[in-house]
Formats: structure tokens, C-alpha cells, sequence
């Protein structure tokens, strides 16, 4: 079943929907199901692995579940369970051989970073030997397990994350939390099992069973976290989809060595530019990059330490396209030198990389001109004006320093540190900028109402980032300069202080930020338009 075929199927009833279903690499796309079931991450997943494209092996538990958690019970899953543990030949909770996984939502349409992820599921003081026994590699299986202490603390008992920054920061010194070796990890991981204890009021729990049915259970439940919700209302999608949840056997991006992990888009989703724009990140896991929290450099340095890996990527996103006839955004690991894709999906993208993108995929034979044309529908001279700063402008501005670009344009505002500030301003019909430590999807409320993001920390395909461009907002990510003093309400940007009600102007097509309030100009893509105009006479 084609995913085109699924959206035009009769929707499934509440039991079709609470399925399971197992994936791996040159398996057939599963009958009977679809994105609607399985949701679109998991029917992704199975399409690629029917590719026999590189995806860890996994179990899905379909999106009728979700409206249906309280009855959910570990039989449901177990014999899902079963099978992934014949395939991989390891078990859960096994002392000897253990099977680590990842739990990871998916809605019937891309929600990115609305709902939860928890990586290393099944690792305790028990597995913990065995592990680094099956792995050689004491460094990665105490980053795995500190990494779990925190990440189910924070999603599974509602931990505040900063309990766990706050031990990594005493521990590292800093350090790069990259360069710190199994003993100093080790010792983190102690002090988080301590805070897990001290914020929780109970011990983490050492039942890799127990674990697991916790992480189904709060991944399902994060479909009614706040900022899903408002995700939702943004984009007028109904609550009663529910999300699927995959559980996936683990790849380690951090092992050191040829290890990291990447997220990328196989075009340029601002401009539609064909060429890959991808972030990575050596010795990480996934949730470094996309999270908002690290910054993330682009591919350079994973095409020069490891082109083999760099051309495999590069084959498989040319396969990628062929088959989903888009522009993908997807997420890899590179495990020991070996790429793993874990998902992808139709990449959110600019007006103007919309038209882009369509016109070059005619082009290239992968979409038919009545498509390209169905795709540019509300694309006219107005959706695809360009913002930039007028050539002469240079009274009132000040350069204060320059941040990768997430998503292109120009904004002007005064600052705000908050979803409270961001809403009086708004109110009072005045543009404001957010101005945040990290590019995190809580902030989605406070992001509506304002006119651009500039942050800290943060990789240009954070989830936050992705869900900044799909809004239409200018935004620079991962800002070194920038330091935010949030009890004064200012910030600082290299020797300069402002307070929130201080403009400024964020360059989106340069990536730099001033001090004042910009002219802006208004250019209208010609070339583009008259390719557009092309294509509809032709279809017409």
C-alpha cells in the first residue's frame, strides 16, 4: 500500500488501529496498515526498510493504543517484544547480552519534537557488564546509562532537566561533555541516579521491563502535552489521531571514533537549493542534535574524517527522493563507521523552497507537472516576497554578531526572555523578538506570537528550528556570543547589554544580528515565478 493509497483509504476503527508490527531491512511494507496505524514515522520506517535501506530493527504499537493506554498491558507487546529479540539475537534485561532500544512517538503526520523520545531503554546496574562486555567500550556504556538516568527522569517522572544539567556541569568542569572519559561519566551517572532519587522521591528503576512499559506509557502520554496540543490548534489537526509509538533496537552514535549522529534535509528548506544541508555531531547521540540544547556544526567535518560514510549517506538520500518523490528530512547514526537511518519524512520548508523544490522535481522526472502544480497551488507573488535589509540602511544599526541560519528573512522587535513577555507585547500590537537559551519546542506558544528566534544554543534542524521555518519566523541558532541574564531581564552580546524592550533586528539571510531597528525591503523572485507560470500553462 503506497502512503498516497493509506490517506485515501477508509479510516480504520479503534481496533484496526491498536496493531503491532515488526520492521527491518528488506522486509515488505506490511498489509493492511498505513501511516494512519502506524503513523508517519514508523510507515516511513518500514518503507525504507522495504528499500533495504540501513534501519535498526524495530516493533511498532499502532496509534489506536493511544486512546486506549490505560488498558495497555506488557502482554500486548511482549510477543512484538519476542520476535525483535530472536532477530537481534539479544534480550531485554539479559545480564549477558543485553537489548537496549529506543521509544519513540510518530502522529499520522509530523509533529516535529512535540511528543517524546527516550533512548537506552533496558540499561541497569545489572546489564550495565554485560553491555560493555557485547561492546568493548566502558565509555559508551556509562554515557548510556547517565544519558538514561536523565532522559526517563525527565519524561517518565517529570524531572525539571536542569537537576541533571546541574550535576553534568559540576562533573564536566567545562569540558565538552564529548571529552569526558568512562570514569568521569560514571560518576555522573551516580550523581544523576542520586538526583533521580532525591527529585522523584523513589530509586530509578533497575527493572528493564519496568523501564520499558514506563517509556511506552509516557510516550503515548506526551500526545496531550501542552505543546502538542498548541501544535495541533496551529495547525488544525485533529486530537483524536493519536501517536504510534516504535520501539527500535539502539545504534550508538556515541562511541567514540567514526560514531556521531546527524539529522539533515536533502535539499535547503529555506531556499530549495539542491544540495544536501545537513548538521552532525561526532561521539553523540540523536537528541544532541535536535533537541536545541548543543550546538550543531554542519556535515564538513563528517565528509572529510569519513567520506565512505558521507557518499553512503549521499546514496541513500539519492534513494530516499527517488521513492518519496520530496525533499526529506531524516535522522542518522553512524555507529563504528556504519550509517543507520532512523527516520525520515517530508521535510517542512519555506513558500519560496516549496516552488523551488517542486519545479526542480519535475525537472528531474521524479514528480509528474500536474503534481508540481498541485504543490505551488497558493504560490503567487505575495507568498514568495523576500525580506531583506534595504542596501542604505546603515543609520541606527549596529552589528552585533552572527549565528548560523535556521530559517531566512529579516525580523525586527523588541526583545523578550519569555511566553509572559511575548504575550503582553503582543497584545499591545508591538513585534517582538524571543531570545532564548536553547531551541526547544516548549517554547512553540511564545514563538507563535513573535516575529523571530535567536538563541544560544541549538542546531539549525532542531526540532525548534524546523517548526520556527514551517511558522514563517526569521531564526538564528546556536549564538556563542549571546549570554542571557534572565533574573535582570537583559542579555549580552559581545561587550553590549540590552534589556527586554531593546530592539533588535535578526538577518536570517545573513545570519547576523544588530542593534536597532532595520528598513526592510521587500524583492519578488521573477525567475521563479515565471517558471511557475510556465509550468500551469502547460498543465492547464
Amino acid at each position: 500500500m503506497s502512503g498516497l493509497a493509506s490517506r485515501h483509504a477508509p479510516e480504520p476503527g479503534l481496533e484496526e488501529r491498536c496493531t503491532t508490527c515488526l520492521i527491518h531491512p528488506g522486509s515488505p511494507l506490511p498489509e493492511g496498515v498505513g501511516a494512519d496505524i502506524l503513523g508517519v514515522k514508523a510507515w516511513n520506517l518500514a518503507r525504507m526498510a522495504s528499500l533495504d535501506l540501513p534501519v535498526p530493527p524495530a516493533f511498532v504499537l499502532g496509534t489506536g493504543w493511544c486512546e486506549r493506554a490505560a488498558e495497555l498491558a506488557t502482554a500486548h507487546w511482549q510477543p512484538a517484544l519476542a520476535r525483535l529479540e530472536r532477530l537481534t539475537a539479544l534480550r531485554l534485561g539479559d545480564p549477558r547480552h543485553p537489548l537496549l532500544v529506543s521509544v519513540r512517538s510518530g502522529a499520522p503526520v509530523s509533529m516535529p519534537g512535540m511528543m517524546e523520545t527516550l533512548l537506552n531503554i533496558g540499561l541497569t546496574d545489572s546489564t550495565l557488564p554485560g553491555f560493555i562486555r557485547v561492546s568493548g567500550h566502558p565509555r559508551l556504556a556509562w554515557d548510556a546509562y547517565r544519558r538514561l538516568i536523565g532522559g526517563y527522569g525527565e519524561v517518565v517522572a517529570g524531572i525539571d532537566a536542569r537537576h541533571f544539567e546541574a550535576d553534568l556541569d559540576e562533573v564536566r568542569g567545562g569540558q565538552d561533555e564529548r571529552s569526558l572519559d568512562f570514569a568521569a561519566l560514571r560518576t555522573l551517572a551516580a550523581r544523576h541516579l542520586e538526583t533521580y532519587r532525591r527529585e522523584a522521591g523513589e530509586a530509578f528503576p533497575q527493572d528493564a521491563g519496568v523501564q520499558l512499559e514506563q517509556a511506552i506509557k509516557a510516550v503515548f502520554a506526551s500526545w496531550h502535552a501542552d505543546k502538542a496540543r498548541k501544535y495541533r490548534s496551529l495547525h488544525g489537526l485533529s486530537d483524536r489521531m493519536g501517536t504510534a509509538v516504535t520501539v527500535q533496537r539502539m545504534v550508538f552514535g556515541n562511541g567514540g571514533g567514526l560514531s556521531g549522529a546527524g539529522v539533515g534535509f536533502s535539499r535547503d528548506p529555506s531556499s530549495g537549493e539542491p544540495h544536501p544541508w545537513v548538521d552532525f555531531l561526532f561521539n553523540a547521540q540523536g537528541e544532541d542534535v535536535v533537541s536545541g540544547r548543543r550546538s550543531v556544526l554542519g556535515h564538513d567535518q563528517l565528509a572529510a574524517v569519513a567520506p565512505q560514510v558521507w557518499q553512503s549517506l549521499l546514496h541513500a538520500i539519492g534513494t530516499l527522493e527517488r521513492a518519496f518523490g520530496d525533499m526529506q528530512d531524516f535522522e542518522f547514526t553512524v555507529q563504528d563507521g556504519q550509517l543507520f537511518l532512523l527516520q525520515t519524512r517530508d521535510g517542512k520548508r519555506t513558500p519560496l523552497a516549496t516552488a523551488r523544490i517542486a519545479l526542480d522535481l519535475h525537472d528531474e522526472g521524479l514528480i509528474t507537472a500536474e503534481e508540481a502544480v498541485e504543490r505551488t497551488r497558493d504560490l503567487d507573488a505575495q507568498a514568495l516576497a523576500q525580506h531583506g535589509i534595504a542596501a542604505d540602511d546603515d543609520a541606527g544599526l549596529v552589528l552585533l554578531g552572527r549565528a548560523p541560519t535556521a530559517a531566512s528573512g529579516v525580523a525586527c522587535g523588541e526583545i523578550v526572555l519569555d511566553e509572559a513577555a511575548a504575550n503582553a507585547r503582543h497584545a499591545a500590537g508591538t513585534p517582538c523578538i524571543l531570545v532564548r537559551q536553547d531551541a526547544e519546542t516548549r517554547d512553540i506558544t511564545a514563538l507563535d506570537l513573535a516575529e523571530g528566534l535567536l538563541t544560544q544554543r541549538g542546531a539549525r534542524t532542531s526540532h525548534a528550528a524546523v517548526v520556527a521555518r514551517h511558522l514563517g519566523k526569521v531564526c538564528l541558532v546556536g549564538c556563542e556570543a549571546l549570554q542571557i541574564d534572565a533574573p535582570s531581564h537583559s542579555i549580552r552580546l559581545h561587550d553590549r547589554t540590552f534589556r527586554e524592550g531593546d530592539y533588535l533586528t535578526l538577518d536570517g539571510n545573513e545570519g547576523v544580528i544588530y542593534a536597532g531597528r532595520a528598513r526592510v525591503v521587500t524583492t519578488v523572485p521573477q525567475a521563479l515565478l515565471d517558471r511557475l507560470e510556465r509550468l500551469r500553462r502547460q498543465v492547464a
